[in-house]
Formats: structure tokens, C-alpha cells, sequence
């Protein structure tokens, strides 16, 4: 087959792929996005790559991991696709085949989410059906190329036809059946048939024709495929983008704008003065919403309704209950301003965002439940199937753990957990900040492992003492003189006692720490710096209030978080 041929092949299949995948999504708005074929699967691969892989995307693409996933398995897709174009043009039953394989992938990948029914299996069976229509087409139908062996019948081979009686064939001439008699000596023209020149073979008893080159394809024929291909694509990405706008608009973020949280009985502390040292390229003390981190596994942020929203508590307690989400705002709110942090940040990274949130204390709950004295797990279970393991000491303990329903003045974003989500200092998110949270499963460490731990991560994490450098930035060129070094550090319910910064593996100096609410957020800190010219390595470390200083031993952020010592290179002129 020709390169010419291979791309036309490729254009089908990556067409009927593409109908497949577009058309999908409108029907997964009436079954739930996370039932969509490239969710789904992409869902599939969320939960069983390797751990390295994972932090791979997560220090590659940031927040953008999700977005990263789809598109590459978009590509994968695309490319199988090409192929299974390819093989339809040989033999049509090898595309239909691969077509109906990733159906079956894609039904699959639904049916076994969390939560999933069969009405799941719809987006991917009426996709596959319609894309294996669409390679039809395209390979034997109504667009097929004109030809598309795309190698016209070789002319016939064979003896040379004898000069003689009745022969038309003039004296010096030699005939192939099917092939005008014509001069073969030196010097006279070739045969021509109706697809070009013939080359002639001496004449004798075996002397045959060579095969003839490609037959043009027929250019009526071409704009034909082409023009459905076009047609088809076009169709397919605004199914694809309808149906994704369809979802938004079925999603919550009306009901979200509709609320109005009531105040809180109990305020946060006023952020004192100085805390924000408002400097260049330094981290704001309070994160906005939309600047603020987001890891998670969900490819599709659930729309989770507030008026059918429950929380179940059960377990090992002594009584089971279960609220709703306006017995939660009935409730006594408070609060409190807490800074998160992702277990996968890794030293100097920018996975940790400090909020102001309101919400229900979680040890009120717990208390309500009665826990059994050997439930020291509390698993929080996500509209999504998702799970962390929280010590239920550390709910308990007196620290502002939170059943959060506000972020910064508002409803919970969507994306970061609406219309509830559980916060709580001191910890990775990955063992305690559940969004979109259904249940509170009181249990037992020994007995169940949440989501990330059989994947390698501690069953237990802690927040580790750490700092960082925010300006000047790594290769930044600085001019000598006073330079202002400043960062933030933080170690959520211990506190932040010290910051040191060194230059060039000097002695350490102290920086000045701003103020801060509490032991639960990060503090900004600041040090000036006499720059000398030359190129100078920064450092920085952090003491937490128990005295314990941040550790200048590398770690990877598997199994529960990185560690060592900030460290950037500038150069100053």
C-alpha cells in the first residue's frame, strides 16, 4: 500500500474514532459524565498506572495532570484509530474489530466506577456503533475512494501473440492479449494502454508486459470522502464540545450561586498587620479560589446537588446518623483559616494554598456517634469513590478539623469540593481532605487501607516542617547591592519558630518571620541580602515551634512528602 494510500486509510479511521468519542458525550449527559469513553477510561488509568508515573505527570504538568491525561489518551486513541483505518482497507472485518475493542474498553471502564449502573455502558456502546458505521462508510459504503486498492489491475502477462494469418499485427510487431498491436523495433514508439506507457520486453516465446504504475483516484471519488471526512469531523467535535457545555449547564454551579452562607458564630482571628509583605513574586498570605491547588483523581469534577446531598456517619459507633446539607448550616459554624498542602509537593514546589474556611468541627460529629474506643481511623468516602484515611485522634484532639461548606467568603468552589469538604491541619491531603464527601466510616487502620495506601503511601501523614525560597527565582539576574530573599514556611499545628538563609554553604542567618493567624497557616518571612557579583547558591530551612529543624536529607515525596533543602542558583551582575 502507498504512503498516499496509508493516509487516506489513517483519515477514515481517525473519522469514525472521532464520531465515536463526540457523539459519546451528549449521551453521557443524560448518564453521568464520569460514563463518558474517554473519561472512563481515563479513570481506569488514574487508578492503575504506577506511582512514578503519576508524580511523573504531577511534576511535569502541575494542576494540569487531568487535562494532560485526556489529551494524551486522546492521541493514543487517534493513533490505534489510524491503524485500525489501515487494516479496514485490507480487510474491513480487522477495523470493525478494533473499533468494537475499544467499546468493549470503554464499557468496561464505566461499568467499574464507583457507583456506575448499566445505563453506564451507553455512551461507549452508541459510540462504538456509530463509529463502526462511520468506517463503513468511508472503506465500503457511500464515501468509499474510487479505487481503493489504490493499484489498478495489473495489464495480463503472458506469451507474446504470434505474427501470422489473421493476426493484426504487422510484420516486427509483437501483441499481448488486451494490448494494441504496435512496432517493437528500435527506434519506433511503445505501446500505450489506457493507463500509460507499456514498456515492451524483447519479443520471444516468454517475453511479458511489466505491471503498469497506481491508477489515479478518481477525483470526483476524492472530493467525496474528503468531503464527508470534513463533515464528520466537524460533526463530532461539536458533539463532543455540546455535550461537554451541556453537562456544565446540568451541573450545580447554579444551585451554588443560589446560597447564602450564613455568619459564622464563632470568626476567624483578623489577619494582622504586616502578615501579606506584599512583595513581588512572594505568595499572597491568603490564596484565592482560583489560584488555589488542585490534586485530586476525579477527571470530571462531580456536580454534586446541595438538596439531595447527605453525609452518612456509621461504623464502628455507637449510633449511626446522618445530615443533610441543611442541617449542617443549622448547625453552629466556624471559622478558621488553614493551610493545605499536597503530599506530592515536592521541596520549593507551589502544591500549598492558605484559605479562610467555614464549617461544621468534625469532633462535634464524631461526638454525636459515640466512635468505639478502638476506631482509630475515620475514612472519608467521596462522591466518587474515592477514599482517605484520617487518625481520628487528630479529629478529636481539639484542632480546627472542619466539615467545610465555605472557601474564602463563598460556597466551596465546585472544583474544590461543593458542596462539602473535609479540612484538617496538620495533615497531607491525601489521609485527609476529602472533597465532595458522602461518608464517615469509623474503622480500624488494621482493617482498611484508603485509596493511596496499597499504592505505596504512608497510611499515616503528617505535614512536614518545610520552607521556600519565592524571590529571587532560580537563575533570576540580580543587581549587586541590597537584594530582598523571602519566602514562606510552614509545619500546620506546630508552628514556625525559625527561618535561616545561607549563601554559598556560609553560616546561616536568621530571617524576620512576619506575622500570622495561628500555628495553622504559613508564615512569610524575609531577609536582605548584600549581593556581591557572581553566581550564589540560597538556601533555606525551617524550625518548627517544637524545636525540631527542617532536615537537609533529600527524600522523594513517596511515601509521605519530600524533604531536604530549598535551594536556588542566582546570578548577579
Amino acid at each position: 500500500m502507498s504512503t498516499t494510500s496509508r493516509r487516506y486509510a489513517a483519515l477514515a479511521g481517525i473519522t469514525a474514532a472521532a464520531v465515536a468519542i463526540g457523539i459519546a458525550e451528549p449521551v453521557a449527559v443524560l448518564t453521568g459524565p464520569r460514563s463518558a469513553p474517554l473519561v472512563a477510561v481515563g479513570g481506569v488509568i488514574v487508578d492503575a498506572v504506577p506511582e512514578s508515573l503519576k508524580q511523573l505527570a504531577i511534576d511535569l504538568f502541575g494542576t494540569a495532570d487531568k487535562i494532560a491525561l485526556l489529551v494524551g489518551t486522546a492521541v493514543l486513541l487517534g493513533g490505534f484509530a489510524a491503524l485500525f483505518g489501515v487494516l479496514a482497507v485490507r480487510r474491513l472485518a480487522l477495523g470493525l474489530a478494533g473499533i468494537a475493542a475499544f467499546g468493549a474498553i470503554g464499557v468496561a471502564a464505566a461499568l467499574t466506577r464507583s457507583g456506575a449502573d448499566l445505563a453506564d455502558a451507553l455512551p461507549s456502546l452508541i459510540g462504538a456503533g456509530l463509529g463502526a458505521l462511520v468506517l463503513w462508510l468511508f472503506i465500503g459504503g457511500p464515501f468509499e475512494l474510487d479505487p481503493w486498492s489504490w493499484s489498478p489491475p495489473t495489464p495480463p502477462i503472458g506469451p507474446v501473440s504470434p505474427v501470422g494469418p489473421g493476426s493484426s499485427a504487422g510484420p516486427g510487431s509483437q501483441a499481448g492479449p488486451g494490448l494494441p498491436a504496435g512496432p517493437a523495433s528500435p527506434g519506433e514508439s511503445v505501446p500505450v494502454s489506457p493507463a500509460g506507457p507499456v514498456p515492451v520486453t524483447p519479443a520471444g516465446p516468454t517475453a511479458a508486459v511489466e505491471p503498469v504504475g497506481p491508477a489515479e483516484v478518481d477525483p470526483e471519488s476524492r472530493r467525496r470522502f474528503l468531503t464527508g471526512s470534513g463533515v464528520l469531523l466537524g460533526t463530532a467535535v461539536v458533539a463532543g464540545l455540546g455535550g461537554r457545555w451541556l453537562a456544565g449547564r446540568r451541573g450545580v454551579s447554579a444551585a451554588r450561586d443560589a446560597i447564602r452562607l450564613p455568619a459564622p458564630v464563632t470568626p476567624a482571628p483578623a489577619v494582622p498587620a504586616g502578615a501579606d509583605l506584599s512583595l513581588t513574586q512572594l505568595a499572597p498570605y491568603v490564596t484565592p479560589n482560583f489560584g488555589f491547588y488542585r490534586i485530586d483523581t476525579a477527571l470530571v469534577v462531580p456536580q454534586v446537588d446541595p438538596d439531595t446531598w447527605r453525609l452518612r456517619i456509621h461504623g464502628r459507633v455507637g449510633r449511626e446518623r446522618t445530615y443533610s446539607y441543611a442541617d449542617l448550616l443549622a448547625r453552629p459554624l466556624v471559622e478558621r483559616y488553614v493551610t493545605l498542602a499536597c503530599v506530592s509537593n515536592e521541596v520549593g514546589g507551589d502544591l500549598i494554598g492558605n484559605a479562610l474556611w467555614l464549617g461544621v468541627p468534625l469532633r462535634e460529629l464524631l461526638d454525636e456517634v459515640e466512635p468505639d474506643d478502638d476506631a482509630d481511623q475515620v475514612v472519608g468516602r467521596s462522591v466518587d469513590g474515592w477514599t482517605c484515611g484520617t487518625p481520628t485522634a487528630a479529629l478529636r484532639d481539639g484542632r480546627d478539623a472542619l466539615l467545610a461548606v465555605g472557601m474564602n467568603g463563598e460556597p466551596l468552589p465546585v472544583e474544590h469540593g461543593f458542596p462539602v469538604r473535609v479540612v484538617v491541619p496538620g495533615l497531607y491531603g491525601y489521609v485527609s481532605a476529602c472533597k465532595w464527601v458522602t461518608e464517615l466510616e469509623l474503622t480500624r487502620f488494621a482493617d482498611f487501607d484508603a485509596y493511596w495506601v496499597p499504592r505505596g503511601w504512608s497510611p499515616q501523614g503528617p505535614i512536614k516542617t518545610q520552607s521556600r525560597i519565592d524571590t529571587p527565582r532560580g537563575r533570576n539576574r540580580l543587581t549587586a547591592g541590597p537584594v530582598t530573599v523571602a519566602g514562606v514556611a510552614w509545619a500546620q499545628h506546630r508552628g514556625i519558630r525559625r527561618v535561616e538563609v545561607r549563601v554559598d554553604e556560609g553560616p546561616w542567618q536568621e530571617a524576620a518571620l512576619a506575622p500570622t493567624v495561628s500555628v495553622d497557616t504559613w508564615v512569610q518571612w524575609s531577609w536582605r541580602w548584600d549581593a556581591t557579583p557572581g553566581e550564589h547558591r540560597l538556601q533555606v530551612r525551617a524550625t518548627d515551634a517544637t524545636g525540631e529543624t527542617q532536615t537537609e536529607r533529600t527524600q522523594d515525596v513517596v511515601p509521605d512528602g519530600a524533604t531536604g533543602w530549598h535551594t536556588i542558583t542566582v546570578t548577579v551582575r
